[in-house]
Parts: C-alpha cells; structure tokens; sequence
C-alpha cells in the first residue's frame, strides 16, 4: 500500500509546479469560499464567494477551468471536513478528473496557528492555511456515498445521540422520583434500570399506595406483571415509603414522571431498532469480522468502524494509535524529561472506541486477562492498564481488517 506522501508524489514527480493546480475551499452552511492557487504559490484566482448549489459549482468548475494552463497535470480540491456542510460537495458534483481531498479541521487549526494567525479565525485565513496544508500534500480522499462505512457512521452516530438522550432523560426521572416518591433511590442500585423500580416508579409512585400493599401484597403485584421482587427489596420500599416525607407539588412530578417514562421508553425502542441496524450493516463493512473477537459485540464494533472510517487511509496501527491521542505525552529540556499521561492530540471519538475495545478484551478474552494480570502484579495502574488494553486492541483491529481472518488467540499470547 503506497503511503500518502508517495501517493502525492506519483503524480506530481517530473511535472513543473505550474501545472499542478489547487483549490482550497472553506465552506459554511449555504455559501462557501474558494481561491486558485498553483504548486509555487502563486494565485490564480484571488478568494471569491459562491452558492452551494448547482448555480455556485458551476461557477466554481467554471473559474477554475479558465485560469487552469492547458498542460495542467493535476487540479487538487481542499474541503475542511465542517461537520456536514462540507458533503455537497463530496457527494461527486466536481469533475471526475479533479483530486478531492478532505481536511480535518484540527489540522486546519493547527496551520492556522503555524502562519501566526492563532486569534484570527476568517475564511480568507482558512483558505491560506488549507492551501498550505494542499500543497504539503495532506488529506485524504473523499470516500464515495455509497459506501457502507460511510453509513455505518451515521448510524452508529443516531445511537450515540439518543443515547445521551437516554442518559439525560434518565437523570430527568431521578429528579421527579425523589420529589414523588422520596427514599425510594435509596432501596435499590438503580430505580430506572431494574425491573422492580421501573415497576414501582411507573405504576406504584405514590408511598401511600405502597405503604398500604405492605411488602406481602407488593411481591404479589409485581409477580401478577412478571417482575420477580425479593422479600428484602419489597420489605424496603414498604418501609422507605412508610417514612417517606409529603413534598409540595408531588402530584405534578407524578404526572412529569409519566410523561418522562413515555419518552424514555420511546427512545429506548429507537437504541433498539438502531441496534438491529447496525447488526445487519456491519457485515457489509470491513469491520464486520471483529465480531468473531470475545467480547467485541456489533454496537462496540460499529463504534470503532465509524471512528476510524476509510480504512485504507492508515496504513499501520501506529498510525491510528497517534490520531486517537493515546500516545504518551513527552516533554525534555536540559536532559530532564517528563511524560506518563497520554497526549490527548486526536480523535477523542477514535480514543473512546480503543479503550472501549480494550475494555472489551480485558473482561473477556484469556490472552488479555492474563496480560492486564501481569500488569496489576508488576504495580500498574488501572489507567496505565486500561491504556495498554486500547494499545493492544488497536493492533489486533487493525491486523484483523487488513487480513479479514477471524480472531485467534494463540497469535496474541504474551
């Protein structure tokens, strides 16, 4: 596999500056900025504006075709990857014969503040930085639409959003809890994420109500509606709602508390039915064998594909591992040197799905319990440990895809 710097330098190798073309181009949500520039620097079209329609690029291919020499060898198109604005014009309405490549956005930043313009954030600054990182030959090419990785991004990311939904909406009903029915949090690890104190929040949220079952009667309800309670858990939401204080506005919170449970089992069907689709996807996709990994289940594995993307853009697993920010943190001078944390210079989407894998193999799979062992026993700490778990994980994914053949232990042994 050719690696980026070779990929740029075999088309470029041989060819006079001239003729090798590049279009840096800052979008925003309707409009966009764009300037022509040759491999010497020099501007062929100064920054201008243009729609994000068919009218806009047609003006855009248009200017560029007319500055462009006749012998150009190379036209390269610069898109910062601006969350999803920059996707018309990924989507192939450019010509076939230009190179488009996407950016991202912290590198942008970073050239920005290389040209000494840390504070200064305009689109004409933004296309001088993109047009420095084009000329470096940085980027990688757009992937097409039709790519199921590029699907399984967005589905892993509709998850990850009604999660945090989930999640918020979970520490919503805590609230109205302890206003309608005080105590009860106490009686149970969780009164959202169990049975029995789903059961009780949803269709017993009154302490008076409870209080006058007594514990017999309430192991009885719950068993009609298929919740089996224990007699200890039953005999301590009788006794927390017997003690149980009168709040004012109790009778409002209750009717929050149900309308809250009706979004919260709404969301919980749309995590469900994302779940099934990302299960069917994911063969479709080169991840789709890290399955076969003990521990790796389809949503931890989509979170991965989707944080990495294209994976032909890393050539290595060194490569990932850099970008998702989990390599150590080095500072020398004067022969002192101090490091132990990681850099956190990445992808902190990339970095929660290394970890999460890592997590995935430590709980699950020998080959990885053994080694995080022999981590604690040498001292390690449960940080370092984790960190050499997403090390690990990293080159095992990595190899996994590249190859395609199912997970073996016995090549992992330590």
């Amino acid at each position: 596999m050719l690696s980026r710097l070779e990929t740029f330098s075999s088309r470029s190798s041989g060819v006079v500056l001239e003729d090798l073309v590049a279009v840096p181009i800052d979008v925003g949500k309707h409009t966009a900025m764009a300037k022509v520039i040759d491999f010497t620097g020099a501007t062929l079209v100064k920054p201008f504006e243009f729609t994000l329609d068919r009218a806009g690029v047609e003006q855009l291919v248009g200017r560029v075709r007319t500055v462009c020499p006749s012998s150009v060898r190379l036209v390269r198109v610069g898109l910062e990857a601006a969350g999803h604005y920059h996707l018309p014009l990924a989507g192939g309405v450019l010509p076939v014969e230009w190179d488009l490549r996407l950016l991202n956005p912290g590198h942008v930043a970073t050239q920005r503040k290389a040209n000494g313009q840390r504070g200064v954030k305009t689109d004409r600054v933004d296309l001088t930085a993109i047009g420095d990182l084009l000329l470096a030959g940085r980027g990688t090419p757009a992937p097409p639409f039709a790519d199921p990785v590029v699907e399984l991004a967005g589905r892993v990311a509709h998850r990850q959003r009604r999660s945090l939904l989930r999640r918020r909406t979970i520490q919503q009903l805590t609230t109205h809890v302890d206003r309608c029915f005080p105590g009860l949090g106490n009686t149970m690890w969780s009164v959202t994420l169990t049975k029995a104190g789903r059961l009780i929040i949803t269709e017993l949220p009154d302490p008076a109500r409870v209080a006058r079952l007594g514990p017999a009667r309430l192991r009885d309800f719950a068993a009609r509606r298929g919740v089996r309670m224990t007699t200890p858990t039953a005999e301590r939401i009788v006794e927390a709602a017997r003690q149980a204080l009168p709040v004012p506005g109790a009778e409002i919170a209750r009717q929050m508390l149900a309308e809250d449970l009706a979004l919260l089992d709404r969301i919980e069907a749309d995590i469900t039915a994302a779940d099934a689709t990302i299960t069917d996807l994911l063969p479709f996709t080169p991840f789709g064998i890290l399955t076969t990994t003990p521990g790796w289940g389809p949503v931890r594995v989509a979170n991965y594909g989707a944080a990495v993307g294209d994976p032909q853009r890393w050539p290595t697993h060194r490569q990932l591992y850099r970008a998702s920010g989990l390599t150590p943190r080095l500072y020398e001078s004067a022969g002192r040197r101090h490091d132990g944390r990681i850099c956190r210079e990445g992808s902190a989407v990339l970095r929660a799905a290394l970890v999460d894998l890592g997590l995935g193999l430590w709980h699950n799979e020998p080959g990885a319990k053994h080694y995080g062992q022999t981590l604690r026993d040498r001292g390690k700490p449960g940080g370092i440990i984790i960190t050499a778990m997403a090390h690990r994980a990293n080159k095992i994914a990595h190899a996994m895809v590249r190859t395609q053949q199912p997970f073996d232990g016995s090549h992992w042994t330590d």
